[in-house]
């Protein structure tokens, strides 16, 4: 059996992996500066962010990360949703920022340094969790497949916390709060 090619080079992808956090910084000012929200750009925007952050939610509520294989939850649909979720908070925030250059840099920096970080965290994977390799041949990277005969949806809070996941609702409040005082008062 052939090796699957790597998407990019692992010198590459092990140097922007280090650089998600930057990036969000990098993010959080361009966002803070960029954005020119509308009373109708946050009717838009801000729910489909509000969506990802649940998204993301969730799936720390199913998370242990490296102790078990998670294909519970979101995990039946994806094998990444917590980076689902990413991608549609930042895009729901940029549009509720109404800036489609905000939502051209994080398409971007999706692209130059989450993807990588998703193909060295498919390696990982592989390497540490016995059947990742046949959860991944059944579930997609990262647009989700609603699965056949997905049963009731455990959750626990005790891993959502263990997990963090409440930094991002706590940013995502501090990000729509911003966008509605410059809607109101900064238009």
């Amino acid at each position: 059996m052939q090796a699957r090619r790597h998407w990019f080079p692992k010198a590459y992808a092990d140097q922007v992996a280090r650089l998600r956090v930057t990036a969000g910084f990098v993010m959080v000012a361009a966002f803070a500066v960029f954005s020119h929200p509308t009373r109708h750009s946050l009717e838009i925007g801000l729910p489909v962010s509000l969506l990802g952050l649940a998204v993301r939610a969730w799936a720390a509520g199913h998370l242990a990360k490296n102790e078990r294989l998670a294909v519970s939850g979101p995990y039946a649909c994806t094998r990444n949703p917590l980076y689902l979720g990413t991608l549609l908070t930042a895009m729901g925030l940029a549009a509720a920022g109404h800036s489609a250059g905000l939502a051209v840099l994080f398409g971007v920096l999706f692209a130059l340094i989450y993807l990588p970080a998703i193909e060295l965290e498919e390696q990982h994977l592989k390497s540490i969790l016995p059947g990742y390799v046949a959860y991944a041949a059944r579930v997609p990277l990262l647009l989700p497949r609603w699965p056949e005969g997905l049963g009731p949806v455990d959750f626990s809070f005790a891993l959502y916390r263990k997990n963090r996941e409440y930094q991002a609702l706590a940013g995502w409040i501090l990000g729509a709060a911003w966008l509605i005082f410059r809607a109101i008062w900064l238009p």
